[in-house]
């Protein structure tokens, strides 16, 4: 289903939406305007004259609201970023595309239910719109939406798709109004979202060449025949015996807003051919199409899905440094809305991902719930105008034996230690968490990686937050620690994964292994080897083992 006039109709009271007013010169409010306004109208071309769709009709939906906000709140910069007009097709719909208005949420489409009778649905197919033109039954023209009055001329490459008919089964001039969509197999859009098909389908079509086999990937699914009969089950009737079957069998009458929504929740969770971003409600009765216009009607209207996406503002650019010297930007945003959830934050993964992509406070970014969980950033939408520097930490200066104290740039690696030494996979110190660790850092009282286990309760209960009685428990937990089996204790220190200690293996007989020896243990290839010599040969971890073997812990 075709983007509809966002320039003209936006419903969007989600709290997704909603943003503050920038603090911002007149100056920048101006670039800022400017700048969006820009990427607004390079979009619309994209899609109005190519087919084609940079971003998502939410991130596009969101944009434009964005812009109406900052509009609103910098009147006097917004003269200086005039909207520009879609641009203009080659050809004249015979019938204009009108577009839908977008009900947000049940309680609107109750209301827009509750106006109307002899309502009709059918799944919002994510294509590229198109209007073919029949005479005689003869396939006379085919053209793309455009700015739903005009559009390009496709009829050359329709043409190639065996899913639009070159003849009609009867020889009717007939207007028919539906959508190119890419073939998918199974497709369940709760699990795979759009799978960039309108994108996909646009790129297939814009190929100069269309071979057989790729013609088949893409079908049609006629959602209107504009100077069809005046009833919408004698429409779906007619258009099955021209030989469009499938929207007659995808489109069913509704009894309610509970009926519509088993419908939308059966198509999103359920198999399709094709990918979807919602449904649309048809009143059966509408006018002929001499009295459409441009614009969403009041006789159809969208009830999308639950975005996967939301634009959202980069607040600040965090670098966490974990156990191992990995170094992760974090992007912290200003709280957006995905499924029930508030988002503040979405890790990159990878300083290298920065870097590429080069973040930084006032861009705007995409960001989706990754099998809607986790959030996952899907890339940069606009940038700020203004762009401050952002200097990341020097990868060089971390690695898996570096920051075993707290010195100076160490403290996150060296917490995330401690958090590792006390998890489940090293000592397994239940309720010490990383809120312990931090407040005992800063309390003072952690000067190296083993320091709490010579921690008495009165030192604990000093520790802003922990108290006496709390005190006393962590005090028993590390006590208990001294008693956890050799392996633990390696595990905790940090030992390369994937080996266990052999019994009889205590750590002298550990540390006095070469590379060679260590390469020769099954399962452990050349750079393991030289990971395994490396640690315990390292001063740090070397002082570690003496203070455990001092303190009688097993095995050391």
């Amino acid at each position: 289903m075709p983007r509809f006039a966002a320039l003209v109709f936006l419903l969007l009271a989600s709290p997704v939406f909603a943003v503050d007013c920038p603090d911002w010169s007149g100056a920048r409010a101006e670039r800022e305007l400017a700048a969006l306004t820009e990427r607004l109208a390079a979009w619309d071309d994209a899609y109005h004259r190519r087919g084609q769709s940079p971003v998502s009709d939410t991130i596009y939906d969101q944009a434009r609201a964005r812009l109406a906000e900052w509009r609103r709140c910098f009147p006097e910069a917004a003269g200086s970023a005039e909207a520009v007009a879609l641009p203009a097709g080659e050809v004249v719909h015979p019938v204009p595309q009108t577009g839908l208005v977008k009900l947000d949420g049940k309680a609107a489409v109750r209301t827009w239910l509750a106006r109307r009778d002899d309502v009709w649905v059918q799944p919002k197919v994510d294509g590229v719109a198109v209007t073919l033109v029949y005479a005689e039954g003869r396939l006379e023209r085919a053209i793309s939406r455009g700015d739903g009055r005009t559009g390009q001329d496709w009829t050359t490459r329709v043409r190639r798709l065996p899913a639009v008919p070159e003849r009609l089964t009867e020889p009717l001039d007939a207007v028919l109004q539906g959508e190119l969509y890419l073939r998918l197999d199974d497709h369940v859009q709760a699990e795979a979202g759009g799978a960039g098909a309108r994108s996909r389908v646009a790129g297939l079509l814009a190929r100069e060449r269309l071979d057989d086999a790729t013609g088949l990937r893409i079908g049609l699914f006629v959602w209107d025949w504009p100077n069809g009969p005046a009833t919408l089950a004698a429409r779906l009737e007619g258009l099955a015996a021209l030989g469009l079957t499938e929207s007659a069998a995808m489109t069913h009458p509704v009894s309610g807003v509970e009926d519509a929504a088993r419908w939308r929740d059966r198509w999103y969770r359920g198999a399709l051919p094709f990918a979807t971003d919602g449904i649309v409600l048809r009143q059966a009765g509408r006018p002929p199409g001499t009295a459409w216009r441009a614009e969403p009607p009041d006789w159809a209207a969208a009830w999308k899905h639950l975005p996967r996406e939301a634009l959202a503002e980069v607040r600040g650019v965090e670098f966490r440094i974990g156990r191992t010297g990995r170094i992760t930007p974090l992007l912290h945003l200003r709280p957006i809305e995905l499924d029930g959830r508030t988002i503040r934050r979405v890790s990159l993964g990878s300083l290298a991902r920065w870097q590429t992509l080069d973040v930084r406070t006032g861009d705007q970014v995409a960001v989706a719930l990754g099998g809607l969980t986790i959030p996952r950033l899907e890339g940069v939408v606009w940038r700020a105008s203004e762009r401050p520097a952002v200097s990341p930490p020097d990868e060089s200066e971390y690695h898996a034996l570096s920051c075993f104290r707290p010195v100076a740039g160490c403290e996150e690696q060296f917490l995330a230690r401690l958090e590792w030494l006390g998890g489940d996979q090293g000592l397994d110190l239940v309720g010490v968490g990383p809120g312990t660790w931090r407040a005992l850092l800063e309390a003072g009282l952690l000067n190296g990686l083993l320091d709490w286990l010579f921690l008495d309760a009165d030192q604990l209960a000093a520790a802003p937050g922990i108290g006496k009685a709390r005190a006393d428990a962590l005090q028993a937990r590390f006590s208990a620690a001294r008693q956890r089996p050799f392996a633990a204790w390696l595990a905790a220190l940090g030992v390369p994964p994937g080996v266990e200690p052999a019994p009889g293996d205590d750590w002298p007989t550990l540390a006095s292994r070469s590379k060679a020896s260590w390469q020769a243990r099954p399962g452990v290839g050349e750079v393991r080897a030289a990971d395994l010599h490396a640690f315990f040969a390292h001063e740090a971890v070397q002082k570690l083992a003496s203070r455990l073997r001092a303190e009688g812990i097993v095995d050391f």
